[in-house]
Order: C-alpha cells, then structure tokens, then sequence
C-alpha cells in the first residue's frame, strides 16, 4: 500500500540540490507583513524585499504605510500597502485576499504587530489588559488563520514573540509578558496542525531589546543597566541581527525547523 507524504515533503526534495546561499532567497515570493508602518516591521519587509520577496504591507496608520511601500518600491519590488486592524478577524482575511488577488498567492506571513505597556498590575484596568491581548494575541491568530486558507505548502509563518515570553522584566509588564508567552504556545499548536496537513511551517522569534518605539519609552539608563546585567553581550541588538533571524526561519533555509522559538536576544535568555 502507498504512504502518503506529508504536505510540504515533495517542496524540499525539490530544493535538496540548491546551493545553500540560495536556499535563502526569496525569490518569486510573496509576504505579508503585519505592524509594517514603521519601527521593526518596516524594517523586516525591506529584508524581505532584499532577499527577493514581493510585500504586502499590513498596519493602521496609512501615511507611514506609504513611506514604507516607497523604500520597498525602491529596492525593485512591488509593494502593496494595506490599512489592516489586526484585532478584527474580517480586516485579517480582507488583507489576505488582497494579496493573493494582487499577486496570485501568499506564501510568507509575519505576524509582527504588537503594543507593549508597563502598567503595575494592581492598577492596570480591564481595557487596558484585553487591548494588548487583543493586538499581540488574537491578531496573531486571526492573521494566521486568514493565511493558512491560502498558502501554498512551503509557506512559512513567523511570529513575532519576545524574549519576556521566555524570562522575567525588569518592569511590570503583565499584559505584554503574557500575551507574548500566549504567542510562543500559540507558535507550536498551529505548527502542530498545519506543518504536516498543509506544509506551513510556523515558528517564531523571541526579540530581546532592540532600538524600536517601544524602547524608545524606556529611560536609557535604566534599560542599558538592565541589558548590561542580563544579556552575555551586554548590548542591545542592531535591526539587521534580528532581520537575519526573520528571513531565515521564512526561507526554505529552515526547512528543516518547525515550531520553535528562536531567541534572538543577546544570550538574555541563556541565563
């Protein structure tokens, strides 16, 4: 009796001879990337682009939405931006099926919009704690879910953690720290449900503290005593080394990884 193989399976057999330097490019793919308009998630779309991806371009704010198409337009790729509210699961699948009628296809998803807050827990009010779930949690799910009905198998998605969903803050950040926990367990049970039916692999990456509007609201000395006392580097990280991550793990590169958390944090969690 023939076994079937899994989704997905046939894909990598058919990469098994390329070079590895071009196992991860991009090329001929599409992905969509949530929290585009700024920050980190403009800047994971210009390495996608670079790697040879086309971008759809996913956040609210619409002006910045365009100044991020522009930088993507420039690098030769075609952009398209789309003012999304990833807390409403029909926003989600409207994005989706704008660019798979642009393109004719999604292949990358990287849920990267999220709100961080740093709210004492004996004060912090419902709303407050149901927004940040709402953004970094649920929009994380309703964006998958709207992907997984179009991609092909070898399609990747990547969610973006944080490393506080690994370790303790050095701030009361319930919310945040929760949501991002929520986020890595999310990370494997879909991966369980989708990398072998339907050759989505899902993984995600647990950032450390990186140059973005969240740190931005951090006072400098305080983050850099912290940084200083918990990562082996003592550094923050730069937006290429965290870029570097993404692109891998949505490249056929990391074929071979599936459901994982990878921490990209200066050995913070290492500890």
């Amino acid at each position: 009796m023939a076994v079937s193989q899994p989704e997905g399976q046939a894909v990598t057999q058919r990469e098994a001879g390329v070079p590895v330097l071009e196992r991860f490019s991009l090329s001929g793919k599409v992905a969509l990337v949530t929290g585009a308009s700024g920050g980190l998630g403009a800047g994971f779309a210009v390495a996608l682009a670079q790697a040879g991806a086309d971008l759809v371009l996913a956040a609210r704010r619409r002006a910045r939405l365009e100044a991020a198409s522009a930088e993507i337009r420039r690098l030769g790729r075609c952009a398209l931006p789309m003012e999304t509210d990833v807390t409403d699961p029909e926003a989600c699948r409207a994005a989706v099926q704008e660019a798979v009628g642009r393109f004719g296809h999604l292949d990358v998803l990287i849920n990267n919009a999220g709100l961080g807050t740093a709210v004492p827990a004996l004060r912090e009010t419902p709303q407050q704690f149901r927004q940040v779930i709402d953004v970094n949690l649920l929009g994380a799910y309703w964006m998958a879910q709207a992907a997984a009905q179009v991609m092909p198998p070898g399609s990747a998605i990547v969610n973006i953690a944080s490393v506080l969903g690994l370790v303790k803050s050095f701030s009361p950040q319930a919310a945040y720290s929760a949501s991002k926990a929520g986020l890595i367990g999310l990370t494997r049970d879909l991966n369980q449900q989708w990398s072998r039916r339907r050759g989505i692999r899902v993984n995600a990456v647990a950032p450390g503290y990186f140059r973005s509007e969240m740190t931005e609201a951090i006072p400098p000395g305080q983050l850099q005593d912290f940084i200083a006392g918990t990562s082996t580097l003592g550094r923050m990280g730069e937006q290429h080394e965290l870029d570097a991550a993404v692109v891998f793990l949505a490249s056929p590169a990391s074929s071979y990884i599936a459901g994982i958390t990878l921490a990209v944090d200066g050995g913070m969690s290492g500890h």
